[in-house]
This record gives C-alpha cells, structure tokens and sequence, in this order.
C-alpha cells in the first residue's frame, strides 16, 4: 500500500506557496498518494487566475506548472468549504480538478496520512 501525505496549504504567499507543490512534487515521484488541502487564503492558489498571480523569484517552475504536475501525478486538490464565506470564494471560482471538502476530511485524512506538512 501507497504511504500517505496529506499538504495544509492556508497561505498565497509565495515563500508559502510554493514549498507544497515542491515536496508534493517529491511524494508523487515516490509513488506516495498525495493530498493538498487549501484553505483561508491558501484558497487564492486554486482560484481561477490565482495561481498565475503568484510568483516566486527562482523558483524551479510557476504554480501553473507545479498544478499540472499534480494533476498528471493523481494528487487530490481540496479546497475548504468551511473557508469559502470567511475568503469570499465560491465553488465556481476554482480551477478544473479541485474538489470541496470540509474541515473533518483534512482530520479525519491526516489521522490516516504517514506524513502530514502545514504551511500556513
């Protein structure tokens, strides 16, 4: 059975930002089942247009990139709807392949996770 790693992502900023896609980049390679929960203003990351405002100087690829490479990878974006009236977001302002979830699946997903990482 495939490790687990569960990712809480609650910043856009970009020193915050990035390092998620990055070591997620790494547990995909490693055939982990990766999971990255979005929320407060993590939330902007995975909003339509979010991810392209974001940048970090000498980072290896853009948010855009690291997105797609989760995607291919069969990582689960989840974004917090417990967040969306706190932030201002809606379900249909986030990008493809992101789905809803609330606070108990992050829980009740990093009970079962081998490694949990916050960047918040």
């Amino acid at each position: 059975m495939a490790k687990k790693m569960w990712i809480f992502c609650g910043s856009d900023e970009p020193q915050k930002a990035f390092p998620p896609f990055m070591l997620g980049s790494g547990a995909l390679a490693l055939d982990m089942e990766l999971n990255l929960f979005f929320t407060m203003n993590g939330l902007n990351i995975v909003k339509k247009g979010g991810a392209e405002k974001i940048k970090l100087e000498g980072a290896p690829k853009t948010l855009p990139e690291f997105i797609k490479i989760m995607r291919e990878g069969g990582a689960r974006m989840i974004a917090c709807s417990a967040a969306f009236s706190i932030v201002g977001c809606m379900e249909s302002d986030l990008i493809d392949g992101v789905q809803c979830g609330g606070v108990a699946e992050f829980v009740s997903g990093a009970e079962e996770a081998d490694v949990v990482l916050t960047f918040a």
